[in-house]
């Protein structure tokens, strides 16, 4: 996947992603937002769809995509630290 991350005007951030079958979207950081924004064909410049998230959404969201909530991770941490100390 390529990616590539640009700080835009009033403090916003844009990170584009390029799958490897040539799908792009990208996800804007706009103050405590987040939007998806999901790019077609028919102008490679301008996004033909956007999705609001508001900031719980979003969290989610990562979680979804990460595959393995933080509750998960940092159990899994401390069995694993736990072992090492026995």
């Amino acid at each position: 996947m390529e990616t590539d991350s640009h700080r835009l005007p009033g403090h916003r951030m844009v990170h584009h992603f390029r799958t490897r079958s040539g799908e792009r979207l990208a996800v804007l950081h706009a103050g405590s937002g987040r939007s998806l924004l999901v790019y077609g064909t028919a102008d490679p410049d301008a996004p033909e769809r956007s999705i609001a998230l508001d900031g719980d959404e979003a969290d989610h969201l990562a979680e979804l995509l990460h595959g393995e909530g933080i509750r998960e991770r940092l159990d899994r941490i401390e069995r694993r630290i736990e072992e090492l100390a026995c």
